[in-house]
């Protein structure tokens, strides 16, 4: 299992480097299309055979974020339907939105801007 993920993280970072070295896309724009192609991945069911192959390989990289939004807008689009995909998305994913505002305020309190 250790294995697994190891080269499996490594192979989704190891695709994200090679898209920002061999293009002019931002960091930005690949973190966007990571996490758009993770959706979309999610939304197909293959990701979630991702994480049962490679586990944590599987789910930190930001690629599971746009698989966490997908699942929940397909769970709660099932019981409520269309508001269902707008509310969906956020229920599994509020703890690490607020804790990405959260360190983000306190790391402003803390450290200046160089300009």
């Amino acid at each position: 299992m250790y294995l697994n993920a190891f080269w499996v993280g490594g192979l989704i970072c190891l695709l994200g480097q090679v898209v920002l070295d061999n293009t002019k896309l931002s960091p930005g724009h690949i973190l966007s299309g990571m996490t758009v192609a993770g959706g979309i991945l999610g939304g197909l069911g293959i990701y979630d055979m991702l994480v049962a192959f490679a586990g944590a390989g599987a789910t930190l990289p930001i690629s599971s974020f746009g698989n966490a939004l997908a699942k929940g807008a397909l769970q709660e689009a099932h019981t409520r339907g269309l508001v269902g995909v707008l509310t969906g998305m956020f229920e599994l994913t509020s703890a690490g939105i607020t804790a990405a505002i959260v360190f983000a305020f306190l790391t402003a309190l803390v450290f200046n801007p160089k300009s």
